[in-house]
């Protein structure tokens, strides 16, 4: 065998069918081409080169072109487990461009997937809307839901269908008070008054005495519940409701408050969206008023960082969509049932510029 000369194109014959993209055709095509002229080559050699040179070809790039899908879950953590597939339904009163709402659905999606869950998300602000999403859940006979709770009344009777049915129950975000009653076996969310309190005392020890706190849907009970919050502690707390749905609407309604309170001295938006529109509308309103929030997106974060926004109190929602799918999981894996029947809290914890920078990589992630 000395001397003699092998052609990687008759070792590799077998992946000549394989598709790729052109990035991969060329570098297969380039690997191919080429000669090995080895002195004292042994078939065992030849052998060896056959079945590595192929797998070379093929290492970067996979049969659609581009990186190779990752083989674990979308968090990084392994593969799925190998529990059989399970469908849970979360549903939602989000209303549309609040990008709150992207950060929950984000954590359901990851636990979905590390779970071997068909979720199934859908949203609608209106309650009877909302409700009907719930039948419609339990139509498609799906083995678990989880909910907010944000109109609890119009919820009640649907939600007991679902338990009636069979179909284990969880909420989160909003109703931490009245979960248990209609039929949930757990929460996940921030208890709302203590978060309202928490931004009450804050702002009562930097001096605040005439905040104006914006609620962006009337009747919502954890909104309400935060504005109530700030007023236990800062007596002079004033609301002012909104249309969270039309933010033009917002920032008019909001600067012409400012403008008729010449007193207000902070303005609080209850979600991310609802402050950065309330940024505007204190210019508009040539006022001094100060801005504290509720809630976190990468843009309030860096407004943090930059010293736009006084602080948030953040109730992590990328939490609370992971474990309301992953309980749900549990419940169904080994009756496993977390928070012996009171909520799990997420919430609050406050986010400030002595923290922001840290917590805004996270919410550029579209995590936090």
């Amino acid at each position: 065998m000395s001397g003699q000369t092998i052609d990687i194109r008759e070792l590799s014959h077998h992946d000549r069918g394989r598709q790729c993209s052109g990035g991969c055709r060329v570098a297969a095509r380039n690997l191919r081409s080429k000669e090995i002229n080895v002195a004292n080559f042994s078939w065992r050699k030849a052998a060896l080169v056959a079945a590595v040179v192929p797998m070379m070809a093929l290492s970067a790039c996979s049969s659609t072109g581009g990186k190779p899908a990752d083989s674990g879950n979308a968090a990084g953590g392994g593969q799925a487990v190998s529990t059989p597939r399970m469908k849970v339904a979360l549903i939602t009163h989000a209303a549309a461009g609040d990008t709150f709402w992207d950060i929950v659905r984000k954590g359901a999606e990851e636990a979905s997937a590390k779970d071997n869950v068909d979720l199934l998300y859908t949203s609608d602000p209106e309650a009877g809307r909302q409700a009907q999403l719930v039948q419609q859940a339990i139509d498609q006979k799906v083995d678990g839901i989880a909910v907010t709770l944000a109109t609890p009344e119009a919820l009640k009777d649907v939600l007991k269908k679902a338990t009636d049915a069979g179909i284990p129950v969880v909420s989160l975000n909003a109703g931490e008070g009245v979960s248990t009653q209609l039929g949930a076996f757990t929460h996940f969310g921030s208890n709302e008054k203590l978060a309202g309190e928490a931004v009450g005392t804050r702002l009562a020890a930097q001096g605040f005495k005439h905040p104006v706190c914006v609620i962006q849907q009337q009747g919502h009970v954890g909104l309400e519940a935060r504005c109530a919050g700030v007023k236990a502690k800062v007596p002079g707390t004033e609301i002012l409701y909104v249309d969270g749905k039309d933010m033009t609407s917002v920032q008019s309604t909001a600067t012409a408050k400012l403008q008729a309170a010449k007193d207000a001295d902070v303005i609080i938006g209850l979600g991310a969206p609802i402050t950065l529109t309330l940024l505007k509308s204190v210019p508009d309103a040539s006022s001094s008023a100060k801005v504290a929030s509720f809630d976190l997106n990468a843009d309030l974060a860096q407004k943090i960082v930059d010293g736009s926004v006084l602080f948030t109190v953040d109730q992590q929602p990328w939490l609370q969509g992971y474990m309301s799918v992953d309980s749900l999981w549990q419940a169904k894996r080994g009756g496993f049932k977390l928070g012996g029947g009171q909520p799990v809290l997420t919430g609050p914890t406050i986010v400030d510029k002595s923290n922001a920078s840290d917590v805004l990589k996270f919410a550029q992630q579209g995590v936090r």
